[in-house]
């Protein structure tokens, strides 16, 4: 049970308390699930513990999202499944993988003690009454979150589920489509969230952009930003997936007049190639995306741009691929993440044909990787001897440098580090002023200054 993935064990009180180990898998928006859960087994008396061995119970929240994400879960299944040996007398899987492919983890993992859906947890607290033997009075939708990050960040889930319904796929058959969380009800979380301590606050979803319209007629996520924004306590607040098609020029504007709403925008691009785009079933086109980046660096003097491709999707070939280096090219994203196609039953891309080979989808990641490893650099050197503002989170044992992020940087080291000297004692949590001396491919390098 990785130290990473669980928090730090509490006491609680109670003969009924039961010394429960967590492993919360997947995104961010599983942890918050995660975080749920845990605050509702905390309420109902259960201690958390860190190590599998110690534990009486286990409860895996999983990922189904794709098939090495699938393996994983898996594969930490059967791992936890060996300490039935010992004091271990229950195992739950929870999440993704759960809500899938429940009836198939009931019947060839009898380890399992319990599977519980996504769209049963509502009924979850009655569940792990059952099976840890608690009153079960707090449900998972009145719990409050027991936080299992850095306690100055904390995600802010905004909406289940998505109704973009990509070709590639399955979440929409896991979480259903979007469902946006009432804006009163983030309201008040985020209220609470900053009297905790919290300094940074991330807003995710699976497509943030497409918040209200389910709710309120329209998007609303400007409207949200600028009522979190009146919030005391959060210096940074950090948007995560914002689909293209979604945003418009009144929320770039609207951003730009909001200090604590950071120009950090992550937008999950996955082709550039328009036919590929349709196959995929995303909106838009590259010409407008590039219409959209250029309004947003003539907007923001010093705008983060991240972006995620998947290469090797049905169609794919060295013409589609080669206008996608291009884009690359062209944009000169600050960060990129990039994956190979990998095919979900049940989704529309499942039986597409033309099929890439795998080695050629290898091939293609590899061209892909090297060039914006090249772009990331030239674009790094480019910070040499400015002035940034750090959230340092972390002190070298052996060196004694301090290491933080930007507002370049999300959490969970998805980008880079700010890499510092200081002649001074920091509080972790705290933001200093860094002029930046050296670069690195995604990380910077410098020194602390008054």
């Amino acid at each position: 049970m990785a130290a990473d993935k669980v928090p730090q064990p509490f006491q609680t009180e109670g003969e009924k308390a039961m010394k429960v180990g967590f492993i919360s898998l997947g995104c961010s928006k599983n942890l918050v699930d995660s975080e749920k859960i845990m605050g509702m087994l905390k309420a109902n008396g259960h201690e958390l513990v860190g190590s599998p061995a110690k534990a009486e119970a286990i409860i895996i929240n999983t990922c189904g999202f794709i098939t090495s994400a699938k393996e994983e879960a898996i594969s930490t299944i059967f791992e936890m499944a060996k300490y039935k040996e010992g004091k271990l007398k229950k195992l739950i899987a929870v999440g993704c993988l759960a809500q899938r492919y429940r009836e198939q983890l009931e019947a060839e993992i009898p380890e399992l003690d319990a599977v519980v859906r996504i769209s049963d947890y509502d009924h979850l607290h009655e569940v792990l009454a059952k099976e840890l033997g608690d009153e079960g009075k707090v449900t998972f939708r009145d719990a409050k979150r027991l936080l299992t990050s850095k306690p100055w960040t904390a995600y802010l889930k905004i909406a289940e589920g998505c109704s973009n319904h990509c070709t590639y796929c399955a979440i929409p058959l896991i979480r259903g489509d979007n469902v946006s969380v009432p804006e009163e009800q983030l309201i008040e979380e985020a209220k609470e969230l900053a009297a905790s301590g919290v300094k940074e606050l991330v807003l995710n979803a699976q497509d943030t952009t497409k918040y209200g319209t389910d709710l309120y007629g329209s998007r609303k996520l400007l409207e949200l930003l600028q009522k979190l924004h009146e919030i005391d306590g959060f210096h940074w607040i950090r948007i995560l997936y914002m689909y293209p098609d979604e945003i418009d020029d009144e929320l770039i504007e609207g951003m730009a007049k909001l200090p604590k709403v950071l120009p950090y925008f992550d937008i999950p691009m996955q082709h550039a190639n328009d036919e590929m785009l349709a196959r995929m079933n995303r909106r838009g086109t590259k010409a407008e995306v590039l219409r959209l980046i250029d309004k947003i660096r003539s907007t923001f003097a010093h705008p983060t741009l991240r972006t995620t491709f998947i290469v090797g999707f049905p169609g794919e070939s060295r013409q589609t691929m080669d206008e996608l280096l291009q884009f690359v090219r062209d944009v000169r994203w600050d960060h990129m993440g990039a994956f190979t196609y990998s095919p979900e039953e049940d989704t529309p891309g499942y039986s597409m044909k033309p099929v890439c080979p795998e080695e050629v989808k290898e091939q293609y990641l590899d061209e892909l990787m090297k060039l914006q490893e090249e772009i990331a650099l030239e674009t790094q050197q480019q910070k040499i001897g400015r002035v940034i503002e750090v959230l340092v989170e972390d002190q070298e044992g052996l060196t004694g440098r301090y290491r933080g992020r930007s507002e370049w940087d999300a959490p969970d080291g998805v980008d880079g580090m700010v890499i510092f000297t200081s002649g001074r004692q920091i509080e972790m949590g705290s933001f200093v002023k860094v002029k930046v001396t050296q670069v690195l491919p995604h990380d910077v390098i410098g020194e602390e200054v008054c």
